[in-house]
């Protein structure tokens, strides 16, 4: 007898951020986004790969985020857009 398992579909969400300077530095905007508390926790968060950039793994604290650019934590994708 085959085993049937069900496979939950995971909704992803998506949300815009606005800023109003010409970039964000990443760890910074994990705690815009009320994704980190601190920026020890963003940095624990980017080291730990949970966060990508524009669909890549990105492990620089201090990358720029520009508007345009995408950040993905779970199932939540973040696009940075100019005010």
């Amino acid at each position: 007898m085959k085993k049937v398992i069900k496979v939950k579909a995971i909704k992803k969400e998506n949300k815009t951020v606005y800023i109003d300077t010409d970039f964000i530095k990443l760890d910074s905007l994990l705690k815009l986004c009320d994704i980190a508390q601190t920026g020890g926790h963003a940095k624990i968060l980017i080291l730990d790969g949970a966060i990508e950039v524009n669909g890549e793994v990105c492990e620089q604290r201090g990358r720029k985020i520009k508007p345009g650019d995408q950040v993905r934590f779970e199932n939540t994708v973040y696009t940075v857009e100019a005010k």
